[in-house]
């Protein structure tokens, strides 16, 4: 971090852009290696802002439905990729004009839905994704192979004599993992999908993939997607959100009010609850800048979000110094999966979004007050 905490607006989320290239150039590399394409999954990041220069690097993104595809085809304007594991028929023709690409949960829907692509003028590319029942997630929340999953198809429901139509193969059993993971699930989806592989013309390794990660084994990365080119010649697609924006993004928040209650206790301006869910889903501990883990340092401190929720909570940390209200906390790491899934529970207000330039400057993006509180009621 290396831009003035007290020159943003409180809360706020900052990306940092310096940060930001340094992955996408990590990204290019692979894609420069190997010729595959690489895609920004917005469910993991939506700061628009910064879509034109992701385009620079990547090859497009993936959408989750028609407000992500439109964002996409519309920020970024290269290709849009588009699975849902149902699609509405109301969205339907929206969600077409905006996707290159459709990726079918089931072969019923792609089935409801295959003669509506076909009438398309411009064409588009469709798969099916496939359930190879294989994953390394321990948690079943982030396990999109567990035991009664709702994601692809299995071997025993796939639908050989309804490939027509059908360019390419999608998978994704990963989460924040290195490619050794990646390596072993080839491993299952050329034995029991090879047959079906033949007759691609691309797969799709899904997200999941840590790219960024300092210890991520790149060259790994490039077998997998070597593997697949030269045994099927496949165009291979890579589609991770976290690893775009990994450690590119801080949260500054201030102490609002400290207490005792059997420890030391401090109030803040932000939230786990509204402003970083993952805290509390996943569950983990964001780090924070000068501080360390309880009774590290001289003073600790358990961090309290400015909702009503009990649970609201971020964790127990030490400081050098006791804190005061006024103070300014920098949280680690709150690009990805931040701002895409905050929310006005209790009515509290969401942070600001900053760009910190290569420039230096500090270019407050979008701030929030009451009409957008507002704006999702009735």
């Amino acid at each position: 971090m290396n831009f003035d905490v007290q020159a943003v607006p409180s809360p706020s989320y900052v990306v940092d852009e310096k940060l930001l290239i340094t992955n996408l150039e990590k990204m290019k590399s692979v894609i420069d290696q190997t010729g595959c394409k690489i895609l920004l999954a917005q469910k993991g990041f939506s700061m628009f802002e910064v879509y034109p220069l992701i385009g620079q690097y990547l090859h497009g993104v993936t959408s989750s439905g028609l407000f992500e595809a439109r964002l996409g085809n519309e920020e970024m304007g290269k290709e849009v990729h588009t699975y849902a594991p149902a699609f509405h028929e109301d969205e339907f023709e929206e969600i077409l004009r905006y996707s290159d690409h459709l990726v079918f949960n089931s072969f019923a829907q792609w089935k409801q839905f295959k003669d509506r692509v076909q009438k398309q003028e411009k064409p588009i590319e469709c798969g099916i994704r496939i359930n190879p029942e294989y994953s390394e997630i321990d948690v079943d929340m982030y396990n999109p192979c567990f035991t009664y999953s709702r994601f692809g198809v299995t071997l025993e429901n796939f639908e050989p004599d309804e490939l027509d139509g059908i360019s390419g193969l999608h998978f994704h059993t990963m989460c924040e993992q290195n490619s050794d993971t990646l390596w072993r699930t080839i491993q299952i989806i050329d034995e029991e999908f090879g047959h079906y592989l033949q007759k691609m013309k691309w797969i799709n390794f899904g997200g999941g993939h840590h790219i960024t990660r300092p210890d991520y084994d790149l060259e790994t990365l490039i077998r997998c997607i070597r593997f697949m080119q030269d045994k099927y010649n496949l165009d291979v697609y890579l589609e991770p959100g976290e690893a775009v924006a990994l450690n590119t993004g801080f949260l500054v928040a201030t102490v609002l009010d400290t207490m005792h209650n059997g420890m030391d206790i401090a109030i803040l301006d932000t939230s786990a609850s509204c402003h970083m869910p993952d805290v509390l889903e996943m569950p983990y501990r964001p780090e924070i800048i000068d501080a360390g883990a309880a009774n590290e340092k001289a003073h600790t401190y358990r961090l309290g979000g400015a909702t009503c929720l009990a649970g609201d909570v971020i964790g127990d940390y030490s400081f050098d110094q006791p804190l005061k209200p006024g103070d300014r906390l920098v949280f680690c790491d709150m690009a990805h999966y931040s701002m895409v899934k905050n929310n006005t529970f209790n009515g509290v207000n969401l942070p600001s979004i900053v760009l910190h330039t290569l420039d230096n400057e500090i270019n407050v993006v979008k701030q929030f007050g009451y009409e957008d509180f507002r704006q999702r009621l009735s």
